[in-house]
């Protein structure tokens, strides 16, 4: 039988002794964190509101369709440009 086989099977006995190996120890060396400088908080900054005039006129009902994604809401290009343009607007009212 293979040596593996008498391992298994528990007729192999072993005389040696395993050495004892004790690991080292090691002290963690904690290095000083020099203090941070505090800096002031920066003044608050006033939001600034534009108001930005949006041609819908000038828009294809595609790019109604478009624009409309973007600020939210889904438009129907089955509907007149017309509807398109009064949706749009009371939607970006509301906003």
């Amino acid at each position: 039988m293979s040596k593996f086989g008498d391992l298994i099977a528990g007729t192999v006995t072993t005389t040696e002794e395993t050495p004892v190996v004790e690991t080292p120890v090691v002290e963690e060396v904690v290095a000083e964190v020099p203090p941070v400088e505090t800096v002031p908080p920066a003044p608050p900054v006033e939001p600034v509101e534009t108001e930005v005039s949006i041609d819908y006129g000038a828009m294809s009902k595609d790019e109604l369709e478009d624009y409309g994604r973007t600020v939210g809401i889904e438009l129907d290009r089955r509907h007149n440009k017309k509807k398109l343009i009064k949706e749009l607007e009371d939607h970006t009212k509301g906003i």
